[in-house]
């Protein structure tokens, strides 16, 4: 979002931007597919392709692009010393393409980055297409997060789901809560908040969930969908509104799902749920205590250490 918001500021001042996608990468290239940048003609920036001497070079070659006739070319960034051409100045092996398109202040555009923005905000399901000579938005669905059809320099087709790749739901919306939304918020996740109560302070000051849910607990599994893109933390302010959640919420495949709480806390709701004919196997799959051990006590660094174990989780496939 804060990428999207760049762009339509520089082009609402009236100034020129170049973006650069990147829309393949293999190997341990820096920048991965669907990273991007944006280079405004004040030379202000956003995001990254990937850092380094790569990225500074590409940065200074979009900066020369402003004051000349410009055509949509994609450049392709080898990072092994050993290439015959296009040597990105890096040794991590593999290589990217990245896209530069012109971005004029214009209409056209700021309709189109709006668009982009709004739907960003909804987390809707549509689709932003890279071709040569545009960009837009299509409102198909993509099977993948990421699409390429690549012939040659001047023959190519880019698509990326826009919507946010990962979402978290956060039971509770307590102070633990409120700090994790703005983490996770950090990291580019779509961030829930559920609470049966309504007048929580915290809930009045979490400005960083993108959804606020007044839901009661028994009727949570009808709320949370299931998907390898879908995070689950279990915070609430009760035992027994934990324990009943994790009961309704155990057996959905989702990517992560963690249950905030002590030791004993923790053995006392698996207990019971044993005693409920749930198997070991199924409770094997909650990370509780949730988080990194770093010895956290405040409700910041509890964040960090769940923000932490997630990112590990989504890390490894």
């Amino acid at each position: 979002m804060k990428f999207w918001n760049f762009i339509y500021k520089q082009l609402n001042e009236q100034n020129k931007v170049i973006l650069m996608t990147v829309i393949e990468s293999r190997g341990s290239s820096p920048g991965r597919q669907g990273f991007k940048m944006a280079v405004s003609e004040n030379f202000e920036m956003q995001g990254s392709i990937g850092g380094g001497i790569m990225e500074y070079q590409m940065v200074e070659l979009a900066k020369t692009l402003f004051d000349k006739p410009f055509k949509t070319f994609i450049k392709r960034q080898n990072h092994n010393k050993k290439a015959k051409k296009d040597q990105s100045g890096m040794i991590c092996s593999g290589h990217q393409i990245i896209a530069f398109h012109l971005l004029n202040p214009n209409k056209e555009n700021l309709n189109l980055i709006n668009e982009i923005i709004e739907c960003l905000k909804n987390n809707c399901n549509k689709s932003l297409m890279l071709l040569p000579d545009k960009l837009f938005l299509l409102e198909e669905k993509l099977k993948n997060q990421y699409e390429i059809k690549l012939i040659d320099e001047n023959n190519w087709e880019y698509y990326e789901k826009i919507a946010y790749k990962n979402e978290i739901y956060i039971i509770g919306g307590g102070h633990v809560g409120l700090a994790l939304s703005e983490m996770m918020r950090f990291l580019d996740f779509y961030v829930h908040i559920i609470d049966e109560r309504k007048n929580l302070n915290t809930l009045k000051q979490n400005k960083f969930a993108h959804k606020i849910h007044h839901t009661e607990y028994d009727k949570i599994a009808t709320l949370i969908p299931e998907g390898n893109n879908i995070y689950v933390v279990i915070m609430t302010h009760k035992h027994i509104d934990d324990k009943n959640v994790l009961k309704n919420l155990i057996r959905k495949k989702i990517k992560y799902l963690g249950l905030m709480g002590s030791k004993t806390k923790v053995k006392t709701i698996f207990e019971q749920l044993k005693n409920e004919n749930f198997s070991d196997k199924e409770l094997n799959v909650v990370h509780s205590p949730i988080g990194i051990d770093i010895k956290s006590e405040t409700p910041e660094e509890i964040a960090v250490s769940i923000a932490a174990e997630i990112v590990k989780t989504k890390n490894k496939g």
